[in-house]
């Protein structure tokens, strides 16, 4: 009897991780970190539930850390590979997975000299060196070519829309009928850059995200939002930061800003781009020409460039970083992490928070327990390396820029089936949104479940 243990992503956002077992052989789908709320952030030290040397591969739906943040530290407890995702994955993990680490061993040397760490010396979760034996594990798979990752179980894959790379993976069990899908992150339909999500035909047990099953994108223009917003920001001479995930929503916003900059209706300001991941990145989503929409193939072929305004500056350095505080106002800075959890993005609000001038942009999900959240909420202090930072500038935020399908987007997607599958579990998400995502997929006449973390199902595959 094959069976699925929900790891992680159940019951909140992150941490995706989702173990499938069939005929002795075991397949971890995702393998995220846990972010947001230090209940579920102390469950990325802890031991795993299964033994990593018992695990046949890793499958990853796309790049974000969310998804592949724990790839290192299982590496380091046994796991011995393979890993596979698509190649444009392979390509963004080789700069994800090390710039994470990186960022946690900072943390820990950073939290050393302060000494506000509870722990003596404090530690970073992995190294860098675990993240590179984490990457030298990666093996391709192509969209559409299904491939036999563990015996008995072919994975196939079609595109998600929700960043480069980013794949809906169904797995085939041998001996059964039984087809499981899961969505990963799905995107959204008629965004730049990227092709539109792609339906699958049959599962008979699927595994979707929730992000935003209790709402809906409801700006209908989104670029019309971001030119006001930077248009307000400009006349007051201050400086818009916007905290932005270095893969898929950095690019996007590079899109809508030179798009909006060509049609005049924002001024020609200096944007910096404080990350040097999404300065790696950029590159990478113009060297996937498979993965893009026909707008985004046709500015490339006429010679333009898509992803950068007429003054877009990459830092990379973090001396040309620091020196951003002395940059006056007007003008743009975009940094990671999109949820303000780490990197650069903090020493950027420690700077520009305390003055009324400067603008704060979020374009993404801010999940429970992250700085993002707290700002969006309306606090007026927050904590930043150690020490209390108040809070005067304007706080923004446009939900029509995120790179998750909303619950109506869902439902299109989920038309795509020929028939419904035997059972639907709903994942990545806080629980309003899980609970109003199932009460929706039950009004189609679907079975839908809202796995809780560590909880296993049997999969009820009848002989083919």
């Amino acid at each position: 009897m094959a069976t699925l243990q929900f790891l992680g992503a159940a019951g909140t956002v992150t941490g995706s991780r989702f173990l499938l077992e069939h005929g002795g052989h075991r397949v971890l789908v995702e393998c995220g970190l846990f972010q947001g709320r230090k209940d579920w952030r102390e469950l990325n030290w802890a031991d795993p539930p299964v033994d990593p040397r018992r695990i046949d591969a890793v499958v990853l739906t796309h790049a974000h850390i969310d998804h592949t943040g724990g790839l290192p530290r299982l590496v380091r407890s046994g796991f011995a590979g393979p890993v596979f995702a698509t190649p444009a994955t392979r390509d963004l993990a080789a700069l994800l997975l090390p710039d994470s680490a990186y960022l946690q061993e900072e943390e820990a040397r950073y939290a050393n000299q302060r000494r506000y760490s509870k722990h003596s010396p404090a530690l970073p979760l992995y190294t860098v060196d675990d993240a590179y034996a984490a990457i030298r594990l990666f093996e391709t798979v192509d969209y559409q070519r299904p491939k036999e990752i563990a015996p008995g179980i072919t994975l196939s894959t079609v595109r998600a829309g929700h960043i480069l790379g980013s794949a809906i993976c169904a797995f085939d069990l041998s001996g059964t009928d039984e087809r499981i899908v899961f969505t990963g992150d799905l995107g959204r339909y008629g965004v730049p850059i990227l092709r539109d999500p792609e339906p699958v035909a049959r599962a008979t047990t699927l595994v979707a995200e929730s992000t935003y099953g209790d709402r809906e994108h409801r700006e209908p223009d989104p670029e019309r939002a971001l030119a006001a917003i930077v248009n307000e920001a400009s006349n007051r001479g201050g400086v818009l930061v916007i905290p932005a995930f270095a893969v898929g929503r950095t690019q996007e916003i590079l899109y809508r800003l030179r798009r909006l900059e060509d049609a005049g209706r924002i001024p020609t300001l200096d944007v910096y781009i404080d990350s040097p991941m999404a300065c790696d990145a950029t590159p990478l989503y113009l060297a996937h020409p498979t993965e893009h929409d026909v707008v985004m193939t046709s500015l490339i072929e006429r010679g333009r460039s898509p992803l950068a305004t007429e003054r877009t500056h990459f830092v990379t350095s973090a001396k040309d970083s620091k020196r951003l505080n002395a940059v006056p106002g007007p003008a743009i800075i975009i940094s990671a992490s999109g949820m303000a959890t780490g990197g650069r993005i903090l020493h950027h609000l420690a700077h520009r928070l305390p003055n009324d001038r400067n603008t704060v942009l979020f374009v993404g999900y801010q999940a429970e327990g992250t700085r993002g959240r707290r700002l969006l909420r309306g606090e007026k202090e927050l904590r930043i390396h150690g020490e209390m930072v108040g809070v005067e500038a304007d706080i923004r935020s446009i939900s029509g820029f995120s790179a998750h399908a909303d619950w109506r987007e869902m439902l299109r997607w989920m038309e795509g089936f020929e028939a419904p599958p035997r059972q639907t579990f709903l994942v990545h998400g806080e629980p309003a949104a899980l609970d109003a995502m199932a009460a929706r997929v039950r009004e189609r006449g679907w079975t839908a479940h809202v796995p809780r973390y560590l909880d296993r199902v049997e999969l009820g595959g009848n002989s083919p």
